[in-house]
């Protein structure tokens, strides 16, 4: 009479070990990123820390297997970004992608593991075409995108009478998304965009650029550009007297990192956007000293981006029971995203990340009390008014 209970408990063991998969008994998670070109301090070096520190966090195996992270240097190049995807994934068997800023290189990986069913854990690039109609189910956009970022920062700038605006923009997809996003929300407040210049990623001279934004008379100039190229182009601003004269410089994607390479006397005033900052609270500080120690940075959302969407994919393989991309990617769709930065976050069907973010303006110098205290957080928005509600959206596998 006990025979077929026996069976049944040896079945279910069976079934159990045989769902508790990992391919290739390992998990490979490679962070392509920029290790020595205008994105390093954002990204770069702390975005492998970043990933290690959640595989800290959640321990060294998953489902009894090894988590390995590995790295490489894309160079801000599309060509050579392109290429180590392609190793990895068709030759060093990694099973997620993770980081990329640089929208160019991301939205061509996205497609890449579209195809190969590997899954791309975004937190470097900020076209949000990677999640509208370009929307991939293996894709993950997890920190922000140029929706939100213009659409909250726009819209606080419009509000103190900022209504004629210049852009100063990088000249390659997500400089070009970032202009783009930011005159829609622009036009429908009633501003009006009175010009504007593209410049080349890596360049060290904007003097040209900043006098035909100063000549332009307009209220705002915006600088829609990323890195070193936001840290040239806002304190050359500054040196030209552009602030002095009246108009309000914006930066559309800004990190702390850039603040410190500016310093708060040319950064100061600046409205910015972000989904994370540092000194929030108690965990955010612990966190971040530690991050802080090991790459002499504080964190900006691109390191917190990494981390928090390194930890959700092996809380998903975890429930999952396996590293199988489309069980994973339905698990990170169910399970509500908690981490040190992020509270009762959601994965929607497009890949996006629905989050709070957070309006900030820079201090002033006698504002600050502690080194990398720049920030003033003005206002929390709720990532459902952040982000491309579903009823714009041109994803087909959201259901309107």
């Amino acid at each position: 009479m006990k025979k077929p209970l026996v069976i049944c408990a040896l079945l279910a063991a069976m079934t159990t070990t045989a769902s508790a998969q990992i391919s290739d008994d390992v998990v490979r998670l490679g962070v392509l990123t920029d290790l020595s070109s205008w994105g390093r301090d954002n990204g770069g070096p702390g975005s492998v820390i970043a990933a290690q520190m959640a595989v800290e966090e959640f321990g060294p195996t998953v489902l009894g297997k090894k988590i390995e992270i590995i790295s490489a240097d894309h160079q801000m190049k599309t060509d050579v970004g392109v290429q180590i995807a392609r190793e990895w994934f068709d030759k060093g068997k990694v099973d997620a992608v993770v980081d990329i800023p640089n929208s160019g290189i991301a939205i061509a990986v996205h497609n890449m593991a579209k195809e190969r069913n590997k899954i791309a854990l975004l937190s470097g690039p900020g076209a949000s075409s990677l999640t509208n109609e370009l929307c991939s189910p293996n894709t993950v956009h997890f920190a922000y995108d140029t929706y939100a970022l213009s659409k909250v920062t726009a819209s606080a700038v419009m509000a103190e009478g900022g209504k004629s605006w210049f852009f100063v923009t990088a000249d390659y997809a997500f400089g070009h998304s970032l202009e783009k996003d930011a005159t829609y929300f622009i036009n429908l407040l009633g501003g009006k965009i009175v010009g504007g210049v593209k410049h080349p990623t890596g360049t060290a001279d904007f003097s040209s650029f900043v006098l035909q934004a100063q000549n332009s008379k307009a209220d705002v100039v915006a600088f829609a550009n990323a890195g070193q190229d936001t840290n040239n182009s806002i304190k050359q601003a500054g040196e030209f007297g552009l602030v002095a004269g009246g108009q309000k410089l914006v930066g559309l994607l800004m990190f702390e990192t850039d603040i410190h390479a500016i310093g708060l006397q040319g950064a100061q005033g600046t409205y910015m956007t972000t989904a994370s900052y540092w000194n929030m609270d108690d965990k955010t500080r612990a966190w971040s000293r530690k991050f802080f120690a090991k790459n002499n940075l504080m964190p900006t959302m691109i390191h917190t981006g990494v981390y928090g969407s390194v930890l959700h994919y092996l809380k998903a393989i975890k429930a999952a029971g396996t590293d199988d991309p489309a069980q994973v990617m339905a698990k990170m769709r169910e399970l509500p995203i908690e981490d040190t930065f992020v509270h009762g976050g959601k994965l929607r069907e497009d890949g996006r990340v629905i989050r709070d973010m957070y309006l900030a303006r820079v201090k002033a110098p006698a504002q600050s009390k502690e080194p990398w205290d720049y920030l003033e957080i003005v206002k929390t928005i709720k990532g459902e008014d952040a982000y491309r509600p579903v009823s714009e959206s041109k994803c087909p596998l959201l259901k309107k």
